[in-house]
């Protein structure tokens, strides 16, 4: 029994992950797929790649398939002899295929794995059997938004990329448009799923599915942490010694806030639910910054030199100098 080296079948190392392994059997299964591709040996290919990718896509499969690698005796002319007494634990009762037709395994993974039951085939042009069905893969779209956007929804046209096999197995990118409905509230880094708008299918496959990552693009004013925002509110000195009332800038519109006496920079405000919208809908803080005026006349200058006399305030106590 000849052994199958099923990570170079799909060209991957023994420590490639579960993704890496599955790009790889994606790219191989569309390149020799019989119904697209031209070489010679397509079909044979086809079956290899399916029949690798049918065991290291599986924790527990692989897993015994690697035990195997090592503890197998490889003869001089390539034959292979699992370990005396070997079983799988893993084998396919009932776990069904990933669209291989397990008649078509070879004789290395039936002495592995045993042998299971026919999948369900279909039928390529010509009438040729074929076991393959994959579904299209999904596509990942960054969509750049801003502030104002995000907070009242809306709907957007976007243009992205689709990859689609030709009758030779060559992928070529098409152009897709797409109007798409943005949720008010939506926060960076949520994923809108579109289902069924990634690429198409193969074998009858539906198709996969559009993931929108959403990106806010920095704003003069706020600072977003989820969906709550933040602001730098600038308020004079007897603003934030004698308390007031002002008016704060809100995505929904201006809102008066009262700032308690004796206040300090760096003091934290909350307006509740003025943040992005949600479940419970997010914050607004206002973080005080308290900003000197220009002393624009001698009468000011005298106040300020009064106020220091009357104050005996020494900001730089606690420093011991």
């Amino acid at each position: 029994m000849e052994f199958k080296d099923y990570y170079q079948i799909l060209g991957v190392s023994e420590s490639a992950s579960a993704d890496e392994i599955k790009k790889a059997y994606r790219k191989l299964a569309r390149k020799y797929h019989p119904d697209v591709s031209k070489e010679a040996n397509a079909e044979h290919r086809f079956k290899e790649v399916g029949e690798a990718y049918e065991v290291l896509k599986d924790p527990e499969k692989r897993a015994e398939y690697d035990q195997l690698r090592t503890l197998g005796a490889r003869g001089q002319d390539g034959s292979f002899q699992p370990p005396p007494g070997w079983e799988s634990a893993a084998g396919f009762g009932g776990g069904g295929f990933t669209g291989a037709d397990a008649g078509h395994f070879s004789d290395f993974f039936e002495s592995i794995f045993g042998r299971a039951g026919r999948a369900q085939r279909t039928y390529g042009r010509g009438g040729r059997q074929q076991s393959f069905r994959m579904r299209g893969e999904d596509i990942h779209y960054r969509l750049p938004l801003f502030l104002e956007e995000a907070y009242n929804g809306g709907e957007r046209q976007i243009q992205f990329q689709v990859p689609e096999s030709d009758e030779q197995g060559f992928v070529k990118y098409q152009q897709k448009t797409l109007k798409v409905k943005i949720p008010a509230g939506v926060g960076a880094g949520r994923h809108i799923r579109l289902k069924g708008q990634g690429a198409p299918g193969i074998g009858g496959a539906g198709p996969g599915d559009l993931f929108l990552e959403i990106e806010l693009a920095p704003h003069p004013l706020y600072s977003v942490d989820g969906n709550d925002l933040s602001l730098t509110l600038p308020v004079a000195p007897w603003e934030a010694a004698l308390g007031a009332t002002v008016k704060v800038p809100t995505l929904g519109g201006p809102v008066s806030l009262k700032i308690p006496p004796q206040s300090q920079t760096g003091q934290k405000l909350r307006l509740k639910g003025r943040g992005l919208p949600g479940n419970p809908p997010g914050d607004q803080y206002v973080i005080l910054q308290i900003v000197m005026p220009k002393l624009s006349s001698q009468r000011a200058r005298e106040l300020l030199e009064e106020l220091a006399r009357e104050a005996a305030f020494d900001p730089r106590e606690t420093l011991g100098v």
